[in-house]
């Protein structure tokens, strides 16, 4: 077995819980943060810990350089714990930033204890002061996520009064993989998801993906501004050079009504992105068929452009995710979903 030494960064400061200090202690957590969580930690965990190792070496222009750095503010309402002057763990703690009609929801993360200071009660101490300056916020809810596998850690928040919300597996299809061919029997009729449909749209993500499961996935809550978009959003869009189509299938017309939305894809763009993601809906009846129908498109008009096709989808839906496997999306993490209402 590896052993595994401190960071040498000396913290002057008594040993136990305390607030993070953005002036001494980012570098030590960044050493913490990569330690912990090497085996999970992916391109953009990565290139936060390399921008904490900067921010830290920021002196006096680092106070005002927080205020208006994202990854600062989010760290900064966290806490560590220092155990023989060493920083040997941490909790990040943040504003999820929801509507508000969603409720003031708070995001508790990057939950992590030094292997040599596991089982002593640490992590269970960060959270519980966590919890309290959120239900001192005025906070309504909060919520994180834990790997699948990640049994201990499970019960901990389990026994702190989290509930699991849902299971959901990030899935990658590289852009050099195989274009299937086209679906030729039995093809259903895909289209362009008309304005005026929003609520028949909004109304299949209530029956498929509930609120009180985790809505549409991590940081995603179901809300009717994620169907129905306004001026601003479309604006906004544009500007940052962002583009959302929906896909969809419709059921059965009837005489003088519109059919209803049995199934859609969002397929989102962005000029800073490398990836194209992927959200779909589809009714568990139709499982099978117009998941397949639908990823199959997707997959032949975007998968070979060099850009990975990437979706965060449940991961209690077996028949979707073996069409997922089948078209060459591979699975990189699953992680649980757990929420802790303060109220």
């Amino acid at each position: 077995m590896t052993s595994v030494s401190l960071p040498d960064t000396s913290i002057t400061s008594a040993d136990g819980l305390r607030p993070i200090n953005l002036r001494t202690d980012l570098a030590p957590l960044a050493d913490l943060i990569e330690l912990v969580f090497a085996n999970s930690m992916d391109f953009s965990g990565r290139a936060a810990v390399r921008e904490m190792r900067t921010l830290s070496r920021m002196g006096v222009g680092l106070r005002m350089l927080a205020s208006m750095n994202d990854l600062a503010q989010g760290i900064s309402l966290g806490y560590v714990w220092i155990a023989n002057g060493k920083l040997v763990g941490n909790v990040s703690v943040y504003a999820a930033g929801w509507p508000a009609s969603v409720g003031s929801a708070w995001i508790i993360a990057k939950v992590g204890v030094h292997p040599e200071y596991q089982r002593q009660g640490i992590a269970r101490r960060m959270l519980r002061a966590s919890m309290d300056a959120i239900r001192d916020r005025d906070g309504d809810t909060a919520i994180l996520q834990v790997d699948q596998d990640n049994f201990g850690a499970r019960r901990l928040y389990e026994s702190l009064g989290f509930v699991e919300e849902r299971a959901w597996t990030t899935w990658r299809r590289d852009g050099i993989a195989r274009i299937p061919p086209p679906l030729e029997e039995n093809m259903p009729h895909i289209t362009t998801r008309q304005g005026s449909e929003w609520q028949s749209e909004y109304n299949l993500a209530r029956r498929l993906r509930p609120q009180e499961r985790g809505g549409l996935g991590w940081l995603r809550p179901l809300h009717v501004g994620l169907f129905r978009r306004s001026l601003w959003q479309h604006m906004n869009d544009w500007i940052n050079f962002r583009n959302v189509e929906r896909l969809v299938i419709r059921g059965a017309d009837h005489p003088g009504e519109r059919a209803a939305l049995l199934a859609s894809l969002w397929i989102e763009n962005s000029f800073v992105s490398s990836n194209t993601q992927l959200t779909l809906l589809v009714e568990p009846e139709f499982q099978g068929y117009y998941d397949e129908a639908l990823l199959n498109l997707a997959v032949r008009r975007f998968g070979g452009r060099r850009a990975a096709l990437t979706i965060d989808h449940p991961d209690d839906e077996a028949v979707t995710n073996a069409i997922l496997k089948r078209n060459n999306f591979r699975p990189q993490r699953t992680v649980v979903h757990m929420r802790w209402d303060v109220r």
